[in-house]
């Protein structure tokens, strides 16, 4: 009997599998961090034979070479993917034996990338699932616009032919298990649900439903912005990562901090939203540890700029730095736990700002006070409802944008908080008076504000 076990990397929306029977298991999409699923093999007293690629990633950083050298299982990787390592190159239907009645057979599926291939699980010649990586996802399908804009409407082609290709070689109860979809940006929209199979899909993916040309106008009209860091993440996977290095960073004490504060560099601080309007160092940026982290830390850092993490707990920051090393923030400069009062210098206060909710906002309005609301979601959230008389700049462009916004106390808002919260310390550090709106966007229209619905 076959098992299927997920490892799932909930800050990057991803997921990994360990695939396997009663003695050997191949491992699909392996996560950077590969201690994960060593320990997975080992819960299940499997060896690991097989560590696949479904393509060469541009979201985050694999650990595949790491684990095949480790294990010493075959590495399997497209043949078209140009990659600078060894590995055993597959091609279409090339078919592997993964344990006793067990294999695992190729089927080039391009169209996330011109490389890209599905492996189907066969047991006892019957298949039982099909791992999917950046092709056939959970109720939509993996974008296509991340390796050469000039190839963006082919490869949308290619991605409705290879679903198609997918649910024309498949019955029906085959599990389908896609690496991409979970709140990763690879994924053309959000996944609808959890699990899946080919018969579920062909009744409401719009690869399977529209028509080639409807699917491709609909797919190329909804693509968001590409994070930054992706640009970095697939040149480094076709080289070959290096093992990572997760010990402890050097701790850095208050007067550290001030200086590399005053070398431009990065200093974020890991802790709560809450905590960190309450009390912080000056200049310092938060991005919550229990946020999704990676993805924005790595979006809107300059690459290669040295990051310094300060953290409520070593714990906290143990967390970070491997979710850090995911997506290529190889180490930290430097690092601090405790009280924020601990990084201070002596003579210096910390400074703190407001957190509010909508309702408070439709109160300061009320009262005639100098605001600036400022929306920092996406452009396809903004799309749908927005505050009437407030101003647009998505997160990930702010940065380059602060001269943009008007003069007066700032309340900035997301959909939830999250991202309000990093906006809030990215114009806190440039000194100007903030407030965190830290609510759901669907209390502004409760709370009385004039909200605009677009049709």
């Amino acid at each position: 009997m076959f098992f299927v076990e997920i490892l799932e990397t909930e800050g990057l929306g991803n997921r990994s599998y360990l695939a396997g029977g009663a003695t050997t298991a191949v491992v699909i999409d392996p996560p950077r961090d590969v201690d994960r699923v060593l320990a997975a093999a080992a819960g299940r007293g499997v060896r690991i034979g097989c560590v696949v690629e479904t393509h060469v990633h541009n979201d985050y950083i694999t650990g595949g070479l790491e684990l095949s050298r480790l294990t010493g299982a075959r590495y399997l990787v497209p043949a078209a993917a140009r990659v600078s390592f060894d590995r055993v190159p597959v091609a279409d239907y090339d078919s592997f034996t993964v344990d006793t009645g067990l294999c695992l057979r190729a089927l080039a599926t391009p169209g996330h990338t011109p490389h890209h291939t599905s492996y189907v699980l066969v047991e006892d010649g019957r298949e039982v699932a099909a791992f999917t990586g950046g092709s056939l996802l959970i109720g939509t399908v993996g974008r296509p616009d991340l390796v050469e804009p000039r190839l963006t409407e082919q490869l949308a082609r290619a991605q409705h032919a290879s679903a198609h290709r997918l649910a024309g070689e498949l019955h029906d109860d085959v599990r389908v298990l896609p690496t991409h979809g979970f709140g990763s940006f690879c994924s053309s929209s959000q996944a609808e649900g959890d699990a899946t199979t080919i018969g579920k899909e062909r009744t409401r993916n719009d690869a399977l439903t529209q028509d080639v040309d409807s699917f491709v106008a609909q797919m190329l009209a909804g693509l968001e912005d590409v994070p930054a860091y992706y640009a970095h993440m697939g040149p480094v996977n076709a080289g070959g990562p290096a093992p990572v290095d997760l010990a402890p960073p050097e701790v850095a004490d208050a007067e550290e901090i001030a200086e590399r504060l005053a070398a431009g560099e990065w200093v974020v601080d890991l802790r709560s939203r809450t905590a960190f309007s309450q009390g912080h160092v000056a200049g310092t940026f938060n991005f919550e540890a229990e946020g999704r982290l990676a993805t924005y830390l790595a979006w809107l850092i300059p690459w290669g700029r040295p990051v310094t993490l300060l953290a409520g707990s070593a714990e906290q920051l143990a967390g970070a730095q491997r979710e850090l090393v995911r997506v290529g923030i190889e180490r930290p400069a430097a690092a601090a736990t405790g009280e924020p009062s601990s990084w201070l210098r002596a003579g210096e206060d910390l400074r703190s700002f407001p957190r509010a909710d909508f309702a408070a906002l439709k109160q300061a309005r009320e009262r005639g006070e100098d605001v600036v609301v400022l929306d920092v979601r996406r452009d396809s959230e903004r799309a749908d409802a927005y505050v009437r008389g407030s101003v647009h700049i998505p997160i990930h462009e702010l940065r380059e944008r602060t001269g943009e916004v008007p003069a007066g106390v700032v309340w900035v808002h997301c959909a939830g908080g999250m991202r309000a919260a990093i906006a809030a310390s990215l114009l806190d550090a440039e000194g100007r008076d903030v407030v965190a709106v830290d609510d759901g966007f669907d209390a502004a229209r409760s709370a009385g504000l004039t909200v605009t619905a677009n049709s």
